[in-house]
C-alpha cells in the first residue's frame, strides 16, 4: 500500500519535472548559440582590428612616398630652373649669331666681313668691357702685397670648417660653422662671447633645412649662401633672421673635382669681396684649373664666368679681394702656405708678375680662407683653430 500511494503521489510531479528539464535543454541551446555568436564577433572584430593595421601601415607607406616625392619637386625646381638659365643664355647667343649673319655679305665661297661691321664689333666689344668695369665698379684698385701678421683667435671644432662676419652689415656678429658636412650654424653677438670657453653658453643656434657641405659658406647681407650637400651644384640662399631657404640655383659645371686638390671636401668654394659674391670651383675640362664665376645674390643668377690659369693641384684655398683671385698652396703633408697663383679679371695685374705671398709663422694647413672687405683681414680656419690674418696693399699699377 504504501508503495502505491508514493507512485500516485509522483505521478502529478512528472509533468512539472520533464517541463523543468526542457527548460534547462532550451536554456543550455540558447547559451550554446549566444556563444557561437559573441565568438562570430570576437572573430570579425578582430579581423576589423587588423585590416585597420594594415590600412595605417599603408597610409604610413604613402605620407613617405608623398613627402619623398615633394622634397624631389624641391630639387626638380632648382633642376628646371638652371635648365631655363641655361637655355636663355643660349638663345640669347644664337640671336647674336643670328644678329652677325645678318650683316654680313656673302662672296661665292667665303664670307667676308664688312669693314663697318668690323668697326661695330669693336665698338661693342670696348662697350661690353666698360659694362664690365662699371658693373665691378673699377674704383676698387687696390691689390694684396703682403701678409702682415696673423692672430689665433680660438681653437675649437673639428679640422674642417669655417667662420666669419657679415661684411654687408654693420652688426659685429660672429658666425661658426664646424665640419665639413653639418646643418647647425653658431651666431655669436660679437667676437670677445665668442672667445669665451664655453663657446655654445651664449650663441644663437641656427638649424638648416638642408646640411652643406665642404667649408665653402659665406654669409652676405644676411643671407648664408652655402653648397647643399648630396646634391652635385646646388647652391642654396638662406635667410638667417627667417630661418627659411630664400633662393637656391645650380652652378653649371661645378661639382664633380674638388675645387682644390688639398681640401677635397670642398667642391664649390664661395667667396665675397667689394663687388659682391663669387663661386669658385674646378672642372675637368679646363684640366683641373680653377674657374671663377660671378653671382648676382639678389636673383642668384650668373652673370661672367671666367677660366684662370690657376691650377687645383696642391691648391688648398683661395679668395676674392677686389676683383682679384688669390689661390693658396701647400705641401701634402702640410707646410707653410703661401699663394702662388693670382687672377685679375681686369687685366689691371699681371699673374706672372705677381711674388709669391708667404703666411707667416704657421705650419699647417687651412681648410677655408674667406676675405673681409669691410676689414680688409682674412678669416681663416686652419687645422681647428680660427685665425685672423692682417694685409698689406698697395694701389694697382
Amino acid at each position: 500500500m504504501g508503495v502505491l500511494q508514493v507512485r500516485l503521489l509522483l505521478v502529478p510531479l512528472l509533468p512539472s519535472l520533464l517541463g523543468a528539464a526542457q527548460y534547462l535543454l532550451q536554456d543550455a541551446a540558447l547559451m550554446s548559440y549566444m556563444d557561437r555568436r559573441l565568438l562570430s564577433l570576437e572573430n570579425r572584430l578582430e579581423k576589423c582590428n587588423h585590416d585597420i593595421l594594415d590600412y595605417v601601415e599603408e597610409f604610413r607607406d604613402l605620407s613617405k612616398m608623398v613627402l619623398s616625392r615633394l622634397a624631389g619637386l624641391n630639387s626638380y625646381k632648382a633642376q628646371v630652373k638652371g635648365e631655363v638659365q641655361n637655355l636663355l643664355t643660349r638663345i640669347e647667343r644664337a640671336q647674336r649669331d643670328i644678329d652677325y649673319l645678318g650683316t654680313v655679305t656673302d662672296s661665292n665661297a667665303c664670307v667676308e666681313v664688312h669693314e663697318d661691321l668690323m668697326k661695330q664689333q669693336l665698338l661693342e666689344e670696348a662697350e661690353e668691357k666698360k659694362k664690365l668695369k662699371l658693373l665691378l665698379n673699377a674704383s676698387c684698385d687696390h691689390m694684396l702685397t703682403g701678409i702682415k701678421s696673423l692672430k689665433i683667435v680660438k681653437k675649437t671644432g673639428d679640422k674642417h670648417g669655417s667662420w666669419m662676419k657679415d661684411p654687408g652689415k654693420k652688426h659685429t656678429k660672429i658666425y661658426l660653422l664646424n665640419g665639413s658636412v653639418n646643418n647647425v650654424l653658431w651666431e655669436f653677438a660679437n667676437i670677445m662671447i665668442f672667445m669665451e670657453n664655453n663657446q655654445t653658453l651664449n650663441a644663437r643656434r641656427v638649424t638648416l633645412p638642408f646640411p652643406w657641405e665642404g667649408a665653402g659658406q659665406v654669409i652676405y647681407q644676411g643671407f648664408l649662401f652655402y653648397h647643399r650637400y648630396g646634391s652635385l651644384n646646388e647652391i642654396i640662399k638662406f635667410n638667417i633672421q627667417r630661418r627659411k631657404v630664400a633662393d637656391q640655383m645650380l652652378l653649371p659645371g661645378a661639382g664633380r673635382i674638388p675645387a682644390y686638390q688639398l681640401s677635397p671636401q670642398t667642391k664649390i668654394d664661395l667667396a665675397i669681396d667689394e663687388h659682391g659674391l663669387w663661386a669658385i670651383h674646378a672642372e675637368p675640362e679646363t684640366g683641373g684649373n680653377i674657374v671663377l664665376t660671378k653671382i648676382k645674390p639678389t636673383t642668384m643668377v650668373v652673370e661672367h664666368s671666367w677660366d684662370t690659369p690657376c691650377s687645383s693641384r696642391d691648391a688648398e684655398a683661395a679668395f676674392m679681394a677686389c676683383n682679384t683671385l688669390y689661390v693658396v698652396y701647400n705641401s701634402p703633408s702640410g707646410g707653410t702656405s703661401r699663394i702662388r697663383c693670382v687672377y685679375d679679371i681686369l687685366g689691371a695685374v699681371n699673374t706672372y708678375e705677381i711674388p709669391i705671398l708667404h703666411f707667416p709663422k704657421r705650419q699647417g694647413s687651412h681648410s677655408s680662407i674667406h676675405y673681409n672687405p669691410k676689414e680688409r683681414q682674412l678669416f681663416a680656419w686652419g687645422d681647428g683653430s680660427q685665425i685672423i690674418y692682417k694685409l698689406h696693399t698697395e694701389q694697382k699699377v
